[in-house]
């Protein structure tokens, strides 16, 4: 899944992802065409017994060539290179300098590999029945403009819905597979994936009847607003589940050697393109963030003083809905639940579980505690495991992987929290006061401090703590999520620097941003062993990610173009 995009200079354009090609190259060299040669197919068969699916599903995933059959013969997908499955389908949307067609290039993938690159899917000029009636000379260049982004809905909904196609058959009902697990740790690895399919195959019959009533689309935003609001609920449920999925999919992985042979089986099969099944499993989270952009880009060419423009509004805001609101609610909630069974209250009990409230941050730290003795003051440590959310602190000492004892708590606004400039332990040092209460610990370990002051504790006490982080990048973190971050609305986002995705990168921690190439970052911050903290365009979302899977964003136009996309989305979101 790791992505590194190759730019122009001249435009700061993102072309290409190296993963892509190299994804290419790789099924290449093993004889896998991903135009489905028949010659190669017939040349890389496996040697193993074909995997069959379940009986009740036999009749509706019987083989890929009969979706494409079913699909194609729609009329609208007419060339073999719409067989593209979604890992290698690129949204022009996720572009948005990208007016122009794709050309083929070469990219150097390193000293030794030169990839070719061509299209892997058609656009709307170049459907044949386009060109045999010359539509895309007979409109205007923004109509023309307008009628590509609405077909991109289209073809991307047709690549996905081939994705999840083949992992509902070749890696969901997979008989030899399943026997390799329970049916708890089946059931977290593919959850509804059915019904999202389910969901997928209505949404895109109904764009592709809009399509054959008429080559060129009047819009296609009541489609989606009404699937939106109804169809896609299970992408909800799919998304909530994310969590465990990946909890159980590592854990096989690591302690099932069945499982993990069955999968590299089953992974090298022709029709799975040398994929690994996680790069299927992500699918869903992918397109409910991508329908946004989108929807969004269909807006952009359209005429602002027109009904159409209206209704794709009202079309964005509800898939942004299911895309920022439903599966994020959800999942907190859960995570809620699963925390709250986790703690043991040695004080008066606090009431978690709420659906207003949701996991900021959490982890341990070292904390500094000065000790009087009969003749002498020395100061010690011991560690404290923090659970922060959005309006309360709980500070505990951890037990296990899965037990903490609540010490402490204290309302997030009766915190203070600031930095200790050049306070720095180490050895040779005494203890010592640098302010009416604080503590100076000795020199002993090297450790990040930071002071944080709860005004009223449980207990109505005032308490003053001295604590110390292991990296720089993590008392950067701390300091930002338990600080307040009224200062933080006033900001004014065009003054702040912008990054580009160029690798995806999966959230370990709470406070962490989850990136798919492509997505643009405002940063906030920047810490020198490595992270940055910032807001996702897309949809506002704050948090920390490794510097190395961004890039910064230098042409103007394109800052400029990402803050008018940005205040379209956002100022959608808000209102939901």
């Amino acid at each position: 899944l790791a992505e590194a995009f190759l730019c122009t200079a001249d435009k700061g354009r993102t072309k290409q992802s190296q993963p892509r090609a190299a994804l290419t190259v790789r099924a290449g060299s093993h004889g896998v065409d991903l135009d489905g040669s028949a010659n190669c197919k017939k040349k890389n068969r496996m040697s193993q017994p074909i995997l069959k699916a379940v009986v009740e599903d036999k009749e509706k995933f019987s083989s890929l060539g009969r979706i494409k059959k079913m699909l194609k013969g729609q009329g609208t997908f007419d060339g073999e290179e719409n067989a593209v499955l979604y890992q290698n389908y690129k949204e022009k949307a996720l572009d948005i300098d990208s007016d122009e067609e794709s050309e083929p290039q070469e990219q150097k993938l390193d000293d030794k590999v030169v990839f070719h690159y061509k299209p892997l899917r058609s656009t709307w000029s170049q459907l044949s029945v386009v060109k045999k009636n010359g539509l895309s000379e007979a409109i205007s260049q923004e109509e023309r403009k307008r009628q590509e982004a609405i077909f991109e809905v289209i073809s991307s909904e047709h690549s996905y819905l081939l994705s999840l196609e083949i992992l509902i058959r070749m890696f969901k009902n997979s008989r030899e597979l399943s026997l390799t697990m329970t049916k708890t740790e089946s059931h977290h690895l593919f959850s509804n994936i059915t019904d999202v399919y389910e969901a997928s195959k209505k949404f895109f019959e109904e764009l592709e009847a809009r399509h054959q009533n008429n080559i060129l689309i009047e819009d296609i935003s009541d489609i989606v607003a009404r699937h939106a609001g109804s169809t896609f609920d299970p992408y909800v449920k799919y998304c909530t589940n994310e969590v465990y999925q990946q909890r159980t999919l590592q854990r096989l992985l690591a302690t099932n050697p069945a499982f993990k042979e069955v999968l590299s089986r089953i992974e090298s099969h022709e029709d799975c393109r040398n994929l690994p099944m996680f790069s299927f499993l992500i699918l869903p989270m992918q397109r409910v963030t991508r329908l946004p952009l989108l929807m969004d880009t269909i807006c952009q060419k359209t005429p602002k003083d027109s009904a159409k423009y209206e209704n794709c509004k009202q079309a964005l805001k509800e898939v942004s809905k299911v895309c920022s609101q439903g599966a994020r609610k959800m999942e907190r909630t859960e995570m809620m639940y699963t925390i709250n069974s986790q703690l043991e209250f040695k004080i008066k009990p606090f009431p978690l579980v709420s659906s207003s409230r949701w996991l900021v941050k959490r982890g341990e730290l070292t904390a500094y505690v000065e000790d009087t003795g009969l003749f002498s003051k020395r100061t010690s440590k011991q560690q404290v495991y923090f659970f922060l959310f959005n309006d309360v602190l709980i500070i505990t000492k951890k037990k296990s992987e899965e037990s903490y004892n609540v010490t402490g708590y204290s309302l997030r606004e009766q915190l203070l929290v600031l930095p200790c400039d050049g306070d720095e332990p180490g050895p040779g040092s005494s203890p010592g006061r640098s302010a009416p209460g604080m503590l100076h610990p000795g020199r002993s370990a090297a450790s990040h401090l930071f002071r944080l002051l709860l005004l009223s504790n449980h207990a109505g006490d005032r308490v003053e703590m001295l604590l110390g982080a292991d990296t720089q990048s993590d008392r950067a973190r701390w300091i930002t999520a338990l600080g307040q971050d009224s200062d933080r609305q006033h900001t004014d986002r065009t003054t702040l620097a912008q990054v580009e995705t160029i690798r995806t990168y999966t959230a370990k921690q709470a406070d962490e941003l989850s990136l798919q190439v492509a997505d643009v970052v405002l940063v906030y911050q920047k810490v020198n062993d490595g992270w940055y903290e910032g807001e996702r365009l897309r949809d506002g979302q704050r948090g920390w990610f490794p510097s190395e899977c961004a890039k910064e964003i230098t042409c103007r136009a394109t800052l400029d173009k990402n803050m008018e996309r940005m205040g379209r989305l956002l100022g959608l979101e808000t209102n939901v």
